[in-house]
């Protein structure tokens, strides 16, 4: 829902109320694009009281005279947002999946696609290092397992071809980058567009992953979409999601669901469970129901968090 106040306001010659949307935030400052113009300003003081925080990605009100002092003085309603990486109103997640060094883990890949699924944010997986695997059937075996539960899976033969597969899906949309540590998320951005420069690191020997590179989040107009480049991590926790809500971010168990015999089936110990039936004829992959049993289990182990009362 649109704020009505702002509205029916336009933009004024010298000043008056804007709209526009986060591109960057650094050092308390929001750096606001609007018609065409990038605008600094600085959030008013009562969003600590309202307990808003603005995230790169917001489509915002503001105020300015010019273009480096300028007020930040709504933010309107979010689709959706992400805690790590801090941005908001995502279309899509490219989850940069290495095949080697790291290795290729499905119980990282599900715990991505199981956290974009939960925010409505499509999934695009992206195998990178593919021309260092020496078994090419290994990466058509995981091609073929996402591919048929629907998810857009990238794994082509050059970097070339694999990069040109990947700007055709940028247009009018905002993406994220995501995936564990030294996946190659900063070198792919590099590729796509090499006056970024974007830092990259080696791989830690003694720790086996890559180092946070990207120090904060900024969306960067690529191939008529916006990108935003995005800190590496190597695990997600489920701390948003409730354990009834887990089968429903994955879609081949939400297709078989209908034919299980209880309405709310955790397909774990309920009697004539269709997923459980596909996963033994085949039909749904084993590592994806294991790797969903196992998320279940840290659910409902999940400690509650109990907030401190003011």
């Amino acid at each position: 829902m649109r704020l009505p106040i702002y509205d029916t306001i336009d933009k004024k010659q010298g000043g008056g109320f804007l709209k526009g949307q986060i591109r960057k935030a650094l050092s308390g400052f929001y750096y606001i694009q609007s018609e065409g113009e990038l605008y600094q300003t600085r959030a008013r003081g009562n969003f600590r009281n309202r307990k808003i925080t603005p995230l790169v990605g917001d489509d915002v009100v503001f105020e300015s005279t010019n273009q480096t002092d300028g007020y930040l003085l709504e933010v309107l309603p979010r689709k959706n947002e992400l805690v790590r990486p801090t941005v908001a109103n995502v279309d899509q997640g490219v989850i940069v999946t290495s095949m080697v060094e790291p290795n290729f883990s499905y119980n990282l890949l599900d715990r991505f696609l199981v956290t974009l699924e939960y925010k409505a944010i499509e999934p695009i997986i992206y195998l990178s290092k593919t021309d260092l695997v020496t078994d090419k059937a290994t990466i058509e075996e995981v091609v073929t397992c996402y591919r048929e539960i629907g998810y857009t899976v990238i794994a082509a033969t050059t970097d070339d071809e694999a990069i040109d597969e990947l700007q055709r899906l940028f247009p009018e949309r905002l993406t994220v980058f995501m995936g564990q540590s030294g996946a190659g998320k900063s070198t792919l951005l590099n590729r796509i567009v090499p006056e970024l420069d974007l830092e990259t690191a080696e791989i830690s020997e003694s720790l086996g992953r890559g180092k946070h590179t990207t120090r904060h989040v900024e969306l960067l107009p690529i191939a008529d979409g916006l990108v935003a480049d995005t800190p590496g991590f190597s695990s997600i926790d489920f701390l948003e999601i409730e354990a009834r809500e887990l089968p429903k971010q994955f879609p081949e168990f939400v297709a078989a669901a209908s034919n299980c015999r209880f309405r709310e089936c955790m397909h774990v110990n309920e009697p004539q469970c269709e997923v459980k039936k596909q996963v033994e004829e085949g039909n749904i992959a084993a590592t994806r129901y294991d790797n969903y049993v196992q998320f279940l289990e840290e659910i409902e182990k999940r400690r509650p968090v109990y907030r401190k009362k003011k």
